[in-house]
């Protein structure tokens, strides 16, 4: 059972252009995803799974629509004991605890602002956000590191009032576990001033700060709608299926896969608990839980096709979808012929839903990130602001003349100006570039701050450390682009190398004449850096910026 026809006037769609041009949301006045689509299921269907949760140690629990009513009620009693309100920005800390679930929905239900934040952050990073937002509480979970972060911090955030420990206890500390077993399972929807609107703040998240500080991107009451398509028409999750997104609820990639539009749509969501990826591991627990569905960045997949697939049954497992960075096509082959499973590539960020992806009616291109979403008006413009020819490269913006895709961030918390700076002229400015194929495919190149324009050429840095990848020596590499009086930039690696591999200027030459059988001869890169490791955001993105400044400190010298 799901509620989608209570959203969407028309669910089937013969084709992608029929999908494009008929595809519709009804948003209701005043949606709240916990009383409207969770406590609605809880009341139409109080059995069906909602979540299968284990962690690594074997532990293992099932929660039905009604107990996650009945959690969050609670949950939402508490946060109101403690003097949370509407509009109050709490921040959970909490890596993949059922309890994350419990929380988000229950500051949903009051309508105070949740801010899921990673268990990565250091004390100067929580003293950043607690100050940026004016955090009222944080729920985290009971890590001494995390803790100890956290506790740091309280000197320097005069606006956190008090915090809550999940799955433990400590001085200070509310716990809330022991809280929740005293609260309330009764809380009534508030009404009047104290009731959510459309337009109020439900979550803050933090970008990860890839070339400067983190901004702080809003999103309003209706955006989990937005993820209808994601869940349903990208993710093809299944009603009555399990669905599995790789993704730690600090980062926004949770919320599109662990919760919005697979709940709407009816699959239920499978939370794997664990601290170090372990491939088998994972495998192991999609073949016991029989998860129908499945998304998760290129890695993941790249380490599945390490290991011998065929030991695995995975048979259940009906449709795989992948993201956060471009799809090397070889991954896509090995995984395609192991499995016979297709790979649905798809593109969005932190202030959109899925807004280009490969969908069921389309055949997948290998690297390409697919076709734009309905709602979303995409269009890639040179530097000039006019869309570009086929096959030309541009950065990829979304079109908000007509109207504001459903599920599209409000703008940046309290900095008008940085949003300015991407939204304006009734256009926002991804800082993607990317060029479109004959086919109306889209093809990612790099972020726009990252592409090196060498000698009257567009260099998207994912190719060449896509070829580069390839060589057994490249454990990982970051293209950058360094200045030069003739060519005006040239292509720079900077490579981690594999155990097996020392640096050499025999190995420098050896990368080159690799990267230019791979790719196009002018990409190669002409100056190659062996480095211990690569600098990287604390969400495992790779900091560019931060290369080019070395070397730019370098040259001053």
């Amino acid at each position: 059972m799901n509620v989608l026809d209570k959203f969407l006037p028309r669910i089937e769609f013969d084709s992608y252009e029929d999908f494009v041009e008929n595809f519709t949301i009804n948003i209701p006045e005043n949606f709240n995803f916990a009383y409207d689509v969770v406590d609605e299921m809880a009341r139409m269907a109080p059995e069906q799974i909602a979540m299968v949760w284990c962690n690594e140690k074997g532990d293992e629990r099932t929660f039905t629509f009604s107990e996650i009513r009945h959690y969050t009620d609670k949950a939402a009693n508490f946060f109101k004991s403690v003097g949370i309100k509407k509009g109050d920005p709490v921040m959970l800390i909490l890596k993949r605890r059922y309890e994350f679930w419990f929380c988000l929905l229950a500051l949903h239900k009051i309508g105070a602002i949740c801010i899921p934040a990673t268990h990565l952050l250091t004390t100067k990073d929580i003293i950043y956000r607690n100050n940026a937002a004016d955090i009222k509480m944080i729920v985290s979970v009971a890590e001494d590191e995390v803790i100890e972060h956290i506790e740091g911090s309280l000197p320097d955030s005069p606006t956190v009032k008090c915090k809550a420990l999940v799955g433990g206890s400590r001085d200070g500390w509310y716990d809330f576990n022991k809280e929740l077993d005293k609260a309330s399972d009764n809380f009534v929807r508030p009404v009047g001033a104290e009731a959510t609107t459309n337009s109020d703040i439900s979550l803050l998240y933090f970008t990860s700060g890839t070339t400067g500080m983190p901004k702080m991107v809003q999103h309003n009451f209706v955006y989990p709608l937005g993820h209808i398509v994601t869940a349903k028409y990208w993710q093809s999750v299944i009603d009555g299926g399990l669905h599995l997104t790789v993704a730690d609820t600090g980062w926004a990639k949770a919320v599109w896969g662990k919760i919005y539009g697979q709940w709407i749509c009816g699959s239920a969501v499978f939370v794997y608990d664990y601290d170090k990826f372990v491939p088998k591991e994972l495998l192991d627990v999609i073949v016991k839980h029989k998860v129908t569905t499945f998304c998760a960045p290129p890695t993941i997949y790249r380490f599945f096709i390490k290991e011998d697939l065929s030991k695995f049954d995975l048979k259940h497992l009906k449709h795989c979808s992948i993201a956060g960075e471009p799809l090397n096509p070889e991954v896509y082959n090995q995984f395609l012929k192991a499995t016979g499973l297709k790979l649905y590539e798809g593109f969005g960020q932190t202030e959109l839903t899925v807004t280009i992806g490969t969908f069921s009616w389309m055949e997948p291109k290998p690297g390409s990130m697919g076709k734009p979403s309905p709602g979303y008006d995409i269009d890639i413009v040179n530097d000039n602001g006019e869309s570009c020819e086929v096959g030309e490269k541009g950065q990829i913006v979304v079109r908000t003349d007509k109207r504001k895709p459903v599920g599209m961030f409000d703008g940046y918390y309290r900095s008008e100006d940085v949003t300015q700076k991407v939204w304006h002229d009734d256009m926002y400015f991804t800082g993607d570039v990317a060029w479109k194929d004959e086919d109306g495919y889209f093809w990612f190149v790099g972020r726009a701050d990252d592409v090196i324009k060498s000698s009257g050429y567009k260099i998207g840095p994912f190719e060449v450390e896509s070829a580069l990848i390839e060589h057994p020596a490249v454990l990982e590499c970051a293209i950058t682009g360094v200045p030069d009086p003739v060519r005006g930039q040239v292509v720079k690696a900077t490579v981690v190398l594999t155990k097996n591999y020392t640096p050499s200027d025999e190995l420098v030459k050896e990368l080159q004449d690799h990267v230019k059988k791979v790719t196009a001869p002018y990409k190669y890169p002409r100056i190659i850096e062996f480095v211990d490791e690569l600098p990287k955001t604390i969400s495992g993105k790779i900091r560019r910026v931060q290369i080019r400044e070395q070397d730019k400190d370098k040259d001053n010298k």
